[in-house]
C-alpha cells in the first residue's frame, strides 16, 4: 500500500481480533476468516495488534506470521492496514517495525514505553528513532487513558513543532476546549476517538474511530459513519442508542466484575454474530463465558436492530 499522510486516515477503522483455541494457540484459519470478512464489509481500514489484538502476548513468530497475512490480503484487496508494532519494551517496539515496515502499512501504530513513564525529552527520543525507522511510512500513536503517560494537546503540539512525523493518534478524546486545541495543532493530524464518540467527535472535529462499535458489528459502524458524513438521518440519536447499549450491556463487565477492555472486545463480536472467533482471551486474562452471549444479543436486538438487520452485509 502507499503510505497514508493525516489527511487521508479517517473513518472507521476496524481491529483485528485474536482468535484463540481451547489450547491458547491462535487459529490462522479463523483470523483468514476474520480479515476476508472485514475487507466484504468495506471498513475504511484494519489495524492490528490494538488491545483487543492482544498484541503484549505474542511471540515474535506469532507477530510476523499474522502480519504478513494481514498484509497480503490487505494489499490484494486495496484495503488500507496500520500495523501495530506497539510492545511494552520499546526494544521490542522497535523490532517489530523495522520488519513490519517491509509488509508496506498504510501506516505503524505504537505506544509509549511503558514500564516506567517516560518524560516529554524520552517521549521525543522515542518517536524520533521510531519514525526515522518507519520512514516512509507514518506512525499513529496509540495513547489509551491507561497509559502511564496520556499526551495532552500541547505535548501534540510540541512533537510536531519538532517536526517528528507523526500523522495520527488514538485518544479518548476531551471536551471541547481539548477539542479546540487539537484543532491548533501545527500541522495536519488524524484524530481518532472512541467509536461510541463518533458523533460527537466528528461535529467537533476528529476524523474517525480505530472502533469498539466495529467489534460489536464492522457493517454496523461503517453504515453509521458513512451516515455522519453523508448528514444523512439523526447520526446522535443512534449515537444515544449505542452508548446505552454500551451502558447498560458492556461497562458492567469491566465495572462491577473486572474484565480487561480486551475480554469485553471480543464479547461484543460474539454479540454480534459477524465473526466466528470465541471470547477467550490468553493466559492469564479472564474472558466473559459464551453462555452470556444470548442474555446480551437479546438486549442489542431491543436497543440496536441494525446490528441483526437492515443494510448490513
Amino acid at each position: 500500500m502507499t503510505p497514508l499522510g493525516a489527511n487521508e486516515i479517517y473513518g472507521n477503522w476496524a481491529t483485528l481480533l485474536l482468535p484463540l483455541n481451547d489450547d491458547d494457540r491462535i487459529n490462522y484459519d479463523q483470523l483468514e476468516d476474520e480479515i476476508d470478512t472485514l475487507i466484504a464489509y468495506g471498513v475504511n481500514g484494519i489495524y492490528s495488534n490494538g488491545t483487543a489484538g492482544e498484541f503484549y502476548n505474542q511471540s515474535e513468530d506469532e507477530f510476523d506470521r499474522i502480519h504478513e497475512m494481514l498484509a497480503i490480503k490487505c494489499n490484494a484487496a486495496s484495503m488500507p492496514f496500520q500495523i501495530g508494532c506497539s510492545h511494552m519494551s520499546p526494544r521490542l517496539s522497535l523490532e517489530r517495525l523495522q520488519r513490519a515496515k517491509l509488509l508496506k502499512p498504510s501506516a505503524i501504530q505504537v505506544i509509549l514505553p511503558d514500564w516506567f513513564v517516560p518524560s516529554s525529552s524520552e517521549v521525543i527520543t522515542f518517536l524520533t528513532r521510531m519514525a526515522e525507522e518507519a520512514d516512509p511510512i507514518k506512525l499513529v500513536l496509540y495513547n489509551p487513558p491507561h497509559a502511564k503517560k496520556c499526551l495532552l494537546p500541547k505535548d501534540f503540539a510540541e512533537i510536531l513543532r519538532l517536526g517528528i512525523p507523526l500523522v495520527g493518534c488514538k485518544v479518548a478524546g476531551g471536551d471541547e476546549k481539548w477539542y479546540q486545541a487539537m484543532r491548533e495543532l501545527p500541522v495536519p493530524f488524524s484524530i481518532f476517538i472512541p467509536g461510541h464518540k463518533l458523533a460527537t467527535g466528528i461535529a467537533s472535529g476528529a476524523h474517525g474511530a480505530y472502533s469498539n462499535v466495529a467489534c460489536l458489528h464492522p457493517g454496523l459502524a461503517q453504515n453509521w459513519y458513512d451516515d455522519i458524513v453523508q448528514r444523512i438521518g439523526d447520526p446522535f440519536e443512534m449515537q444515544s442508542r449505542i452508548q446505552q447499549f454500551m451502558q447498560q450491556c458492556i461497562a458492567p463487565y469491566i465495572r462491577d466484575r473486572d474484565y480487561a477492555n480486551q475480554a469485553v472486545d471480543k464479547f461484543m463480536a460474539a454479540v454480534g454474530g459477524w465473526t466466528s472467533i470465541s471470547t477467550r482471551l490468553r493466559w492469564p486474562y479472564n474472558w466473559i463465558p459464551e453462555g452470556e452471549i444470548q442474555l446480551v444479543r437479546q438486549q442489542c436486538a431491543e436497543l440496536l436492530p441494525e446490528v441483526f438487520v437492515g443494510r448490513n452485509k
